[in-house]
């Protein structure tokens, strides 16, 4: 049996299993699902200016993704729908100015409601007192400028393991227990090693807790703040639990969308992609014939393939990422009309149908490369410097253009290739021909 007829069966078998699959990705609870962006299902889009002023320039990528971690588990103790939250970086390139946090809050409408979700997390640190720290009095303490006094260590809570409530066995009173991972327990170590004698402020929120002097190195990575009530330390230890942030950051702008709009524009987004599809095939149909059949097997199998890629990594589907796969279905078939064109060509040439199958697919491949090529290239740039709608174009379409790829020069050929031994004839001439001429 010809190689290409077992392929051929082998495609068949597996679109029938990507649409089973697809059909199962859709029930209630499944575990691979399309997850959608809060533009197509309504909710709340909040951006945080984040404040990274006092971190280290080698420090700041790694800051920014801990926040992001800490926001992330913060906002899934409260079960959050697919909560989306990006970091944007500073940059020349990018044009923003300002390192950003994007959260985004599928099915919550209420602004205050999405504000709460994330709440003040409490930014823990601790500082060094500059000279004659000591000598002020707790009052003058609470009073002064902060950077006037005190320095920063590089201890925050981003370097924080866990937090506990403890009571003093003297005293009866609460104690907040903070334990430190690795890195902060050698940064804690180092830091009360070298200043053994000067004052360690701890601050949260930027309010002194307290400010003990170093007596010796602390190399268990642990330490207390006192000053609570057993009701306060309690909820000072769940929020250090939920995430001490590692870097303070503003709310500078809030949007809502509603869940009617957002089912809008998912509604119009599937009717276009429907249209879209029918038509392109409709095309390819009348002009291309038989391989216009094969465009259209091929064309089906790069829809679900692109389906089954967007439910399993998930990409989170938007109107823009919506709009970058719409517009990948249009160039999907830009390698097939390349392909039969060459072909047609070859047929005029008096070759047989076989040999000219061959030869389409050789002239056609630098062509397709090329032009796959550069829009691969434009997707990384739109991916590398986009916002967040833009990034999720980009990803539809670079994704949409790597498995049209795959479709046009695989699935094709080898449907080709299964039906390229048939008999040369009028009837097969004009099968393979194209348009209004055979």
């Amino acid at each position: 049996m010809n190689k290409y007829r077992v392929l051929s069966a082998i495609l068949l078998l597996a679109i029938i299993g990507l649409g089973y699959f697809l059909f199962l990705s859709q029930k209630p609870n499944a575990r691979f699902s399309f997850k959608y962006g809060l533009d197509l299902v309504g909710g709340t889009e909040l951006i945080y200016k984040a404040d990274v002023g006092a971190i280290e320039a080698g420090d700041v990528k790694n800051s920014m993704e801990t926040l992001r971690e800490v926001i992330e588990r913060r906002i899934n103790v409260f079960g959050v729908s697919e909560p989306l939250i990006q970091v944007e970086e500073a940059g020349l390139i990018s044009g923003n100015k300002d390192h950003r946090l994007i959260v985004e809050l599928p099915g919550v409408t209420d602004i205050d409601q999405a504000v709460k979700l994330i709440g003040q997390t409490p930014q823990l640190e601790f500082r060094l007192g500059k000279e004659g720290a000591r000598s002020l009095t707790e009052e003058e303490l609470l009073t002064v400028k902060l950077d006037d006094v005190f320095v920063p260590t590089g201890i925050t809570g981003r370097l924080l393991k866990r937090a506990s409530i403890q009571f003093d066995p003297t005293s009866n009173k609460a104690l907040v227990a903070i334990e430190f991972n690795n890195e902060g327990k050698e940064l804690l170590a180092k830091v009360t090693r070298e200043n053994i004698g000067k004052t360690l402020a701890i601050f949260l929120d930027g309010e002194l807790k307290q400010a003990p002097t170093i007596q010796d190195e602390i190399n268990n990575g642990s330490a207390v703040i006192t000053g609570y009530d057993p009701q306060t330390a309690k909820e000072v230890v769940k929020q250090l639990n939920f995430g001490a942030l590692p870097v303070p950051i503003t709310l500078v702008s809030t949007q809502t969308v509603g869940a009617s709009l957002g089912e809008s524009a998912l509604d119009a987004g599937r009717k276009a992609g429907v249209w879209g599809f029918a038509i392109l095939s409709l095309f390819m149909l009348a002009w291309y014939r038989f391989p216009g059949l094969i465009s259209v097997v091929a064309l089906g199998m790069y829809v679900l393939i692109s389906l089954a890629l967007f439910a399993l990594i998930p990409v989170t589907l938007t109107v823009a990422g919506l709009a970058g796969f719409i517009l990948s279905i249009g160039m999907a078939v830009d390698a097939n009309v390349l392909i039969f064109e060459r072909m047609k060509e070859e047929l005029r040439k008096g070759k047989v149908l076989n040999d000219a199958i061959h030869e389409g697919f050789r002239r056609a491949w630098l062509s397709i490369r090329d032009s796959n090529v550069s829009s691969i290239i434009t997707a990384i740039v739109l991916f590398w410097l986009g916002t967040s709608a833009v990034k999720g174009f980009a990803l539809t379409l670079g994704l949409g253009v790597l498995v049209s790829m795959f479709t046009a020069i695989t699935v094709s050929r080898t449907f080709l290739f299964a039906v390229g031994t048939m008999k040369d004839s009028s009837l097969t001439r004009f099968l393979y021909g194209s348009g209004l001429r055979n």
